[in-house]
């Protein structure tokens, strides 16, 4: 059910009423709390939520209750001196980095919120440097200023190293830790100093103790903000200050171009420094409009105007019970009004937009229009998901889609009951409409499902909720490891096939020699085999690009008419179906080129059975005495890691066969590079965070496919055949 706390429909604010902004951090920063605050000030809320009761407006799922931390992106909004500003609030672990990378989409500004205990941590190195790919200005919160353990000035330090000279504080605290209730403001030049937890405070002159240290900060935020613009530059030079409008103006140029990062002073519990941040939000964040204009794949761009014709782009698909579908997105273009027909641009579809939405949380409050800029959400659409674009009829416009990280976490999933493994896969692929960063992949190679994420705690509620909201228990098993098979040096290899049943027979005969297939290597002439020469004639040359990767060059070599020309697609074939299921793994085979040169066939009893199977046959016996190895797919690791844990993990990658490539410092981090197979690589993301308490982060994507060592190859020759015995 929809609910509303408003009777009536909502105001409806113009473009330059409206801010967007993204609350980014690392878990346990505050996100959540300072949300809260945000929508208590402008009266969206009677009272403020807590995690521990379960009440925010933000964690609103069982999960995320059960978890006490946010899961999932949730879409908000307050209202404050006539403005809207939307909010998103995001999760802070990295295993739910979609929800991320989704939310920043739509805004305009991030709001990165520091805990004041441990400065820069990992999520907010992270989430800055999405935020810098994404070209999303950047501001500062420093939060939890009234514990006994803030630090300001080392939280300050922390954000210069990871973020540059350009951080810059707009205020500071006069008294961190437990007493903490009055900061200075360096653009107003006053004290405000709060009382209770209400949010309310008084605005006092600066002490005298503190006005030499204002000053120095007033004087070094001004100059900050006055090398982002020529004339604000040449009044500063000039005069010696500048006004508050022309520091806005100023800050407002560095935002923008991210040349300045404001730092503000913040206790989203106790309330503290709430309004002076939203009132710096409207009076200097971007309004929509102010943005760059969005581009569409063709390079147009499409400026955010409201009389322009309608366009729209969903970030967010979720599910409710008793709901369905709910698209989340932004108004990019002209007006969306209720009732109104677009165009799906992503997949030519029609769509009607029956009712529209501005949301906090699971609350949903009815309006009957959105303009340029405007964030809301709508039910029942037919077929439009997230990263579609919607627009008026007769118009092209699509924005394209959002990119998310590749994945880190592979699992098998398999339903405990047979029966639910057609449902399981509906629901699978609703997980990734709802979350793009969970791929699911059904292999034909492996025989398996294979659910790819971000980490073992993003597929674990992946898991809960299949139980939970779709009641299917499924279980999680090793995923098998996409082996490959190859050969390393020539071997020849005859076989004849005979089968007499009755009248009709069967028989083929096929002689072969296979190598190794290098790349613009030229086309045989002559093998020597055993101490016995084979001159090669080539007829005919087949190269096949493998779906699986590598190649298979297939050479008919038959002078003579010893095998009639219409059977070699038959051979060919049989050569095929045995790559498919190499003779030592059972795993695919590739880089390997084919000469057929000479075999038999009877008037008779020849045909394309016969053939395929002596083709199969000799491949097999051949691929045998080739020197077969075992390739085992390997993957370039990028670990971000605090420099005090760099030798535990270090030590770590070399235990699993990695090659360090190498090392390097990143605003605060250590980063090491190197290459690991992926059968090292299982749940490395739970070692990882085991091993630096969560403090260190990691991407992987494909390399290239190596052989495995001897060891190793023993050991997965001796499995396949336990594993054969016990088939």
């Amino acid at each position: 059910m929809l609910n509303s706390h408003k009777a009536s429909y909502m105001k409806t604010y113009q473009t330059d009423q409206i801010r967007n902004i993204a609350l980014l951090g690392n878990t346990g920063a505050g996100k959540t709390i300072l949300a809260e605050s945000m929508m208590f000030a402008g009266k969206v809320i009677e009272r403020k939520g807590t995690i521990e009761a379960k009440s925010t407006v933000s964690d609103y799922t069982e999960i995320e209750q059960q978890n006490q931390r946010s899961i999932f992106s949730t879409v908000l909004y307050t209202e404050f001196n006539g403005h809207k500003i939307n909010i998103i609030d995001t999760p802070g672990s990295d295993d739910f980095v979609g929800g991320v990378i989704s939310a920043m989409r739509p805004v305009d500004m991030g709001v990165m919120v520091v805990n004041s205990q441990y400065g820069v941590e990992v999520g907010t190195e992270i989430f800055g440097r999405h935020a810098e790919r994404l070209h999303k200005p950047i501001i500062f919160a420093v939060n939890q200023l009234d514990h006994d353990k803030a630090n300001f000035e080392q939280t300050i330090d922390s954000l210069k190293v990871s973020f540059g000279p350009k951080v810059t504080p707009v205020q500071y605290p006069v008294n961190a830790g437990s007493d903490f209730n009055a900061f200075i403001d360096l653009i107003s030049m006053k004290m405000y100093r709060y009382k209770g937890e209400s949010g309310e405070c008084e605005e006092l002159d600066i002490p005298a103790e503190e006005m030499d240290k204002a000053t120095e900060m007033n004087n070094a935020l001004i100059e900050t903000a006055a090398e982002n613009d020529e004339s604000l530059m040449e009044k500063f030079f000039d005069q010696g200050t500048l006004s508050e409008a022309e520091m806005h103006q100023g800050i407002r140029i560095g935002l923008l171009s991210r040349g300045l990062f404001p730092v503000f002073c913040i206790s989203s519990k106790r309330n503290i420094g709430i309004n002076r941040l939203l009132d710096f939000i409207i009076n200097v964040g971007p309004s929509p409009d102010k943005m760059p204009a969005e581009k569409t794949v063709d390079g147009k761009e499409v400026k955010c105007a409201v009389n322009d014709p309608a366009s729209l782009f969903v970030f967010k698909t979720a599910v409710e019970q008793h709901i369905g579908e709910i698209n989340y997105f932004k108004v990019v273009s002209g007006k969306i009004t209720e009732a109104m027909d677009m165009v799906n641009t992503t997949n030519d579809g029609k769509e009607r937009v029956s009712q529209l939405f501005v949301v906090a949380g699971k609350t949903r409050n009815k309006v009957t229009e959105l303009v340029a800029g405007d964030i809301g959400a709508t039910v029942k659409l037919k077929n439009t998901k997230t990263n579609h674009t919607l627009c008026a009829p007769g118009k092209s416009i699509d924005f394209g889609t959002m990119t998310f990280p590749n994945s880190k976490f592979r699992t098998a999933i398999k339903a405990k009951n047979e029966s639910d493994t057609e449902k399981l896969g509906e629901y699978l692929s609703r997980a990734h409409q709802e979350d793009p960063t969970i791929i699911i992949e059904y292999s034909k190679e492996l025989k398996q499902i294979i659910v790819h994420g971000q980490g073992e705690h993003h597929l674990n509620i992946l898991k809960w909720q299949l139980l939970n909201l779709y009641k299917i228990d499924v279980e999680f098993i090793p995923p098998k490891i996409p082996y490959r098979e190859t050969i390393t040096k020539i071997a020849q290899a005859d076989y004849r096939h005979k089968k007499q049943s009755g009248g009709a027979g069967q028989f083929g005969e096929v002689h072969m020699v296979i190598e190794p297939h290098v790349e613009g290597a030229p086309d045989p002439v002559k093998y020597k085999v055993n101490n016995k020469e084979i001159n090669i004639s080539v007829r005919g040359k087949e190269e096949i690009q493998l779906e699986w990767g590598g190649k298979l060059v297939f050479y008919n070599c038959i002078v003579g008419g010893s095998i009639d020309a219409r059977f070699l697609p038959a051979i060919l074939k049989g050569v095929m179906e045995k790559m498919e299921e190499g003779p030592l793994t059972g795993s695919y085979a590739r880089d390997i080129r084919v000469a057929v040169y000479d075999g038999k066939m009877h008037p008779v009893d020849s045909n394309e059975i016969s053939f395929k199977l002596a083709g199969r046959n000799a491949f097999k016996n051949a691929f045998k005495v080739a020197g077969p190895k075992i390739m085992e797919p390997i993957y370039e690791v990028e670990v971000l890691v605090p420099a005090d844990k760099m030798g535990d993990v270090m030590s770590d990658l070399q235990n699993r066969r990695s090659i360090i490539l190498g090392m390097d410092s990143k605003k605060g981090f250590e980063v090491i590079k190197a290459r690991t197979p992926l059968a090292e690589l299982s749940k490395y993301s739970t070692a990882l965070s085991s091993l630096t308490s969560g403090r260190a982060t990691y991407d992987m994507k494909f390399s290239s496919y190596e052989q495995v060592p001897a060891d190793v190859q023993e050991k997965l020759l001796k499995a396949y055949e336990e594993e054969e015995e016990e088939d």
